[in-house]
């Protein structure tokens, strides 16, 4: 009772509680002066790009990372004090697809590793281990190796590994980074049920804005500090908060051209004719047909394993197809690849930049690859403002401004067409909509195809065109507008529930309707006649004297049409 009376009034109802938390890393301030909390069977988002110091404050409250200072409980724990005590109440999982598993291992043989380690009973062993594999649905791949799942399931298995002892306080640094939206929504719904069946306490961590809304309540950090806290929906859209919060009076120079239109040039620059690719008995891409024009900018969505990177490879000319025919600016990249390789740039998720060199000279470094002569690269430089950084050591610079280094040197040849892979993940908002104003200007000015890889759907709605494969196939292409109101024939409307009593009101409705799902603090429902659909809802609230409650109907984000396309193509 002692630490609980040190606390304020809000602390007593907190599973969580830090007060002015402190982490220093040499002269860095990772995490400054932080404070928040926790009730239980909430889920609490930390939100924020990369380098916000969210997976600091996940470490310290896990009981691995030491603070400089201020006050950290979990269940009334002084985890500052005792962090050893801490670890046995806690499930923890690190940041990285799957990086407390063992590849060498199993499914079933990773489960009973963890069990061995965490000393847990048989009896109690094995009850967990049928409702994880139950709600996570990895049961019929237990004699699957680690090494050979998608990062997915790899996400799944390990969120079974850090639940298997079923604690009461789950910490989830970045749980759905590089997780593809299908998989995304799968570990959501493992998340929601274990809160609404167990009352689990959540506090996770993501760079992905648009996951905010999942969340009971989310704090929004940047270098260290919380700038807002709340409940998504009254903090309206957290990237214009972000950006307004941040960059201040700036953020009209930020606004992205979401309306340009593409150009009217309809010459073709990609063309794609029955591509295949097959390894051994697999057909990683499937009779792909696709066109892309001069000047367009398109979106290549799609499941992890779905076949997007190979596609890519191939039309790099880094991978023969199997079958089939691809020509890139009128090349055919089996008969003339080092004439498509000096037509393309390609920019990795990773930014292959040399760390030690400065800006100007990892430009000159790809200038020599690429056989660029005499180049100053002055006008590079300003597009991309650079400007005052040419000598620079790289890894000094914050990950945005590396962001468009890489860039840089993808286009230091000026190619026509332009590959990116996953060009913003982790980047904080601004970066990403400077990044996207260049995109935009590389080709609408100077009529840069470019072909975009991305898991972040508000960054897919920015292409003139999406194309989503699943399975090795091409299941949908359209403009993003367009695969939202097709999905609607797939899985109906959209009708959005808010509720005070939430969830009594999810269990009566989850017995009439199958399509329901929860998002935070809100419930969704699919139905073919909306209209109907409402009238039903709002009579059972009322029969069941839910009186504080709102129904009505919502576009369908990219994110549920995306899932609608995955599952109708299963089907």
């Amino acid at each position: 009772m002692e630490r609980i009376s040190s606390l304020d009034q809000t602390s007593i109802k907190s599973v969580i509680e830090v007060q002015a938390l402190t982490k220093n890393y040499k002269k860095i301030a990772a995490v400054k002066e932080v404070s928040f909390s926790v009730n239980k069977g909430e889920v609490f988002g930390l939100i924020g790009p990369d380098g916000a110091g969210k997976t600091s404050i996940i470490q310290i409250l896990a009981g691995v990372l030491k603070a400089n200072s201020g006050k950290a409980f979990v269940n009334g724990i002084d985890v500052l004090r005792e962090p050893e005590k801490v670890k046995s109440i806690v499930g923890y999982m690190p940041q990285g697809l799957g990086l407390n598993l063992y590849d060498s291992l199993s499914i079933e043989e990773n489960i009973s590793f963890f069990k061995d380690l965490r000393l847990i009973p048989d009896e109690v062993f094995e009850r967990n281990k049928k409702i994880l594999l139950e709600i996570t649905r990895l049961a019929p791949f237990l004699k699957r190796q680690a090494k050979n799942l998608s990062g997915g399931m790899r996400q799944k298995l390990a969120l079974v590994c850090t639940l298997l002892h079923l604690p009461d306080v789950i910490l989830l640094d970045e749980p759905t980074t590089g997780v593809d939206p299908l998989s995304r929504q799968d570990f959501w719904t493992i998340i929601h049920s274990l809160v609404r069946e167990r009352a689990v306490t959540v506090l996770l961590t993501t760079s992905y804005m648009d996951e905010a809304e999942r969340c009971h309540r989310i704090a929004l950090m940047h270098e260290g500090s919380i700038l807002l806290q709340g409940k998504p929906d009254e903090l309206g859209n957290l990237e214009e908060v972000f950006i307004k919060e941040v960059a201040g009076s700036k953020d009209s120079f930020l606004v992205k051209p979401i309306d340009v239109k593409p150009s009217a040039n309809e010459d073709l620059i990609i063309k794609c004719s029955g591509v295949s690719k097959v390894f051994g008995d697999f057909r990683a891409v499937d009779s792909v047909d696709l066109t892309i024009k001069k000047g367009e900018i398109l979106g290549l969505l799609g499941p992890n394993g779905a076949g997007k990177t190979t596609l890519i490879k191939m039309m790099c000319g880094l991978l023969e197809p199997t079958e089939g025919v691809i020509k890139i600016a009128g090349f055919d990249i089996k008969k003339e690849r080092s004439k498509v390789w000096s037509n393309i740039g390609y920019m990795s998720q990773k930014f292959s930049l040399y760390r030690d060199l400065t800006v100007l000279e990892n430009m000159k470094l790809y200038g020599g690859l690429y056989s660029v002569k005499n180049g100053d690269f002055r006008e590079l430089v300003q597009m991309l403002q650079l400007e005052g950084l040419e000598h620079r050591i790289t890894k000094d610079l914050p990950l945005g401004i590396r962001q468009r280094v890489a860039l840089a040197c993808a286009l230091i040849h000026e190619p026509p067409i332009l590959f990116l892979d996953e060009p913003t993940s982790g980047v904080d908002p601004i970066a990403r909509r400077n990044f996207w104003k260049i995109i935009y200007k590389l080709s609408r000015e100077k009529m840069v195809t470019v072909i975009v890889s991305t898991h972040y759907m508000d960054e897919a709605e920015n292409c003139d065109r999406l194309c989503l494969m699943h399975r090795g196939k091409l299941i949908a292409e359209g403009t993003p507008s367009k695969l939202k109101e097709e999905s609607e024939k797939i899985s109906g409307s959209l009708i959005e529930i808010r509720v005070g009593k939430f969830i009594e009101s999810y269990e009566i409705l989850r017995r009439i309707f199958t399509e329901i799902s929860v998002y935070g603090n809100k419930i969704l429902i699919r139905s073919f006649s909306p209209s109907d659909t409402i009238s039903q809802i709002s009579d059972l609230l009322r029969k069941a004297n839910m009186d504080d409650f709102h129904v009505s109907q919502i576009p369908v984000p990219l994110q549920e049409a995306f899932v609608d396309y995955i599952r109708a193509s299963e089907r």
